[in-house]
């Protein structure tokens, strides 16, 4: 028997798909695999360091920032129930105490040295 799951809201569209964007690339491109695991997030980080010390320009690195973040979002929709939101086209996760969380500009900050996608994790319930 087949359950009929409930569509995803519509601010779901993009991060889910820059999520599976950076999940593919990680994997093709840096031979580096990311299951939506809370455990994920320690590699996540450090790819993003990695980034930061080659001294990429921002420009360069906006879309793989963006989707390293949609991805740290996914993993806490994923592991305690969270969900999109979008306004203006900016796009946060509500976790079921009614918190909003940034993961998408917290990447950014982790581009500045200054951010943890697993910290943010951590804070929003997902690694205890």
């Amino acid at each position: 028997m087949t359950t009929q799951q409930e569509p995803r809201p519509a601010a779901a569209a993009k991060p889910v798909r820059w999520a599976a964007d950076a999940v593919s690339t990680m994997r093709e491109g840096a031979r580096i695999r990311l299951d939506y695991s809370a455990q994920s997030l320690w590699r996540v980080d450090r790819v993003i360091d990695g980034i930061r010390r080659e001294g990429a320009p921002y420009a360069a690195v906006e879309a793989v920032l963006r989707g390293l973040g949609a991805y740290a979002g996914e993993v806490i929709v994923r592991q305690v129930g969270g969900e999109w939101w979008a306004t203006g086209g900016d796009h946060w996760v509500r976790t079921p105490d009614g918190r909003l969380w940034d993961p998408i500009d917290e990447a950014r900050r982790c581009f500045a040295g200054d951010g943890s996608l697993r910290l943010l994790c951590r804070d929003a319930g997902v690694i205890r």
